[in-house]
């Protein structure tokens, strides 16, 4: 009797062993719901670089869970239309492209209902810096905010409150929550007075003050902020989170938070990606 019971045992176990393998080879062929890729830089800023870095380990990691695929590159030139036919939904991660063929590329791109999300500084644009506002459809219409006019200092959290509980970008959020810490930006524009914009997410007065200095104007004592937008007329998403904290005061360089881990905001980012990844053209 335990030679059979055993004999049963094995092949019990051995049927097992082939359904996870069958399983984990279904789960590696299953085709990807939608294509993401990822553009960046991740030269300049240390709190940019680490969120870049962040973020390429964590989207593949999404994409696991919840079937899309995420690619990567920092060569600007992929901005093309051959390339982007590839995908369904793009992500700017730091920065924009400056070229006038990768721009054109972009547009005609987003003209045709392809996606896109861009992070923090992907949208800044200063006048006599090394981005200047030189992409009209870009800052003033896509965007819509205009150029960078100041940020908050040190990077801190945030309480964040939803503008339109019934999108499906927060639809899942609570009224209010805590962010992770960021250098939070406000923008030349008030998006507010635009209709084409749909603000979604902005920071909460609990919040203030924001920020600890050591100048003064980087304190927001009051103030109405912005810092999740989509514009009506694309598929996208503008999300102001994407700067780490890092150890700049003692030199160290040391990362000293990141933006994901946090939950609701991680609830949200994904949200946002499964809604503009699986919209129809």
């Amino acid at each position: 009797m335990k030679k059979i019971a055993v004999k049963y045992f094995h092949r019990i176990l051995l049927c097992c062993i082939c359904f996870c393998v069958i399983a984990n080879l279904n789960a590696q062929n299953k085709t990807p719901l939608f294509k993401v890729i990822g553009f960046y830089t991740a030269k300049e800023d240390l709190a940019h670089i680490s969120f870049v870095h962040e973020a390429n380990k964590w989207f593949p990691q999404m994409g696991a869970l919840y079937n899309f695929s995420y690619d990567s590159t920092s060569n600007w030139s992929d901005l093309n239309e051959e390339f982007l036919s590839r995908y369904q939904v793009v992500i700017f991660l730091d920065t924009r492209p400056e070229k006038t063929t990768q721009r054109d590329a972009f547009k005609k791109y987003m003209d045709n209902g392809g996606a896109f999300i861009g992070f923090h500084f992907a949208a800044f644009a200063l006048n006599n810096s090394a981005f200047p506002q030189n992409w009209d459809w870009y800052h003033n219409t896509f965007i819509g905010a205009g150029q960078y006019k100041s940020n908050t200092w040190h990077p801190t959290s945030a309480i964040l409150r939803v503008e339109d509980t019934s999108h499906p970008v927060t639809k899942n959020l609570p009224v209010t929550f805590k962010s992770s810490r960021n250098e939070w930006y406000r923008w030349e524009k008030d998006i507010r007075s635009n209709p084409d914009i749909k603000i979604l997410l902005s920071i909460d007065a609990s919040s203030f003050p924001l920020g600890n200095g050591p100048k003064q104007s980087e304190i927001w004592r009051s103030g109405y902020y912005p810092v999740v937008w989509t514009n009506k007329n694309y598929k996208m998403l503008y999300v102001n989170m994407g700067h780490n904290d890092i150890d700049y005061d003692n030199k160290t360089n040391k990362e000293l938070s990141f933006q994901f881990g946090n939950d609701i905001q991680d609830k949200m980012i994904i949200d946002g990606l499964l809604w503009l990844g699986t919209q129809k053209k």
